[in-house]
């Protein structure tokens, strides 16, 4: 294991934190452009971008989507209540802590070692109200008081696949009793050529959610290579007008598919119930390079 006790500080000469969690190899790299500011590895995939001295900063394509979503959940520095299913180093609770003043979270985030070393290594603010469980995502889920949230975040990677057991229905079923009636539901999945796994996966949130909006670079979207999207639900309209035109100003555009041209992206495919989920695809040798 190699460490800097230096790393809080940004120094210059601040090392990468490598580690043995409940999930693998963790490693905590330092960026070399931003001196307090650190990825999070496990396995050798990217999980997570935290910079400790600008938390609103968010660097991984898939959650500035994320990022957007949140920025319009409710009007521009009010407080939210959300949950997190996946926490990693905790950059969209920062985020929302950062960006929403007084927001009340709970992070649902199983690996209890990883937990233990991003408390260590990157401690968060703590006077942000934000509440750490470590057990299982759906196991957490649970626990959450019906209609409590404004957001509910599925961010949930066993090393780089989601889990079988929160790609169902019978999930989503648990995420909306959680939600308000105006709460919205977002979900990082992963997936690459045929897209089996997205298109099943935006077919269960439909039996859900009647409102779905999806955030993808074109090229995730055409099959021509593995990548993330971003699907938002909620029961009421969502803001696509103007996630549209943040997602379109970002370093990497990307598109809103939604109503019409989503549905026929689908293409068929049908929700998917526990009896016949299984986890996201793995990523190719490729996807990290």
């Amino acid at each position: 294991m190699g460490r800097s006790r230096n790393n809080r500080r940004g120094s210059a000469a601040a090392e990468a934190v490598v580690e043995t969690v409940d999930g693998g190899l963790a490693q905590l790299i330092p960026d070399p452009d931003r001196s307090r500011a650190w990825t999070l590895l496990i396995d050798g995939a990217p999980q997570s971008h935290v910079d400790l001295d600008d938390p609103a900063y968010l660097s991984f394509e898939y959650q500035r989507r994320l990022g957007h979503v949140i920025d319009l959940v409710a009007p521009p520095g009010k407080p939210v209540q959300a949950v997190h299913l996946g926490g990693g180093a905790l950059t969209l609770a920062r985020y929302v802590a950062a960006t929403r003043p007084r927001s009340t979270q709970q992070v649902v985030e199983r690996d209890a070692a990883l937990v233990q070393l991003i408390r260590r290594e990157l401690p968060w603010d703590p006077s942000a109200r934000i509440r750490v469980r470590s057990v299982d995502a759906r196991e957490g889920l649970a626990k959450v008081p019906d209609g409590w949230a404004d957001l509910v975040i599925a961010d949930v990677f066993s090393g780089a696949r989601t889990p079988a057991h929160l790609t169902s229905t019978e999930f989503l079923n648990e995420v909306r009793r959680a939600l308000k009636p105006s709460g919205v539901y977002a979900a990082n999945l992963a997936d690459g050529p045929p897209l089996a796994h997205l298109r099943g996966q935006i077919a269960t949130a439909a039996a859900r959610f009647p409102e779905l909006a999806l955030l993808a670079d074109p090229a995730v979207l055409r099959g021509k290579r593995f990548g993330n999207a971003i699907l938002a639900g909620c029961d009421l309209p969502l803001p696509l007008a103007e996630l549209t035109r943040r997602i379109a100003c970002d370093p990497h555009p990307a598109r809103v598919e939604h109503g019409k041209r989503l549905t026929d992206f689908t293409g068929g495919a049908a929700p998917v119930t526990d009896e016949a989920a299984v986890a996201s695809p793995a990523p190719p040798p490729s996807a990290f390079r």
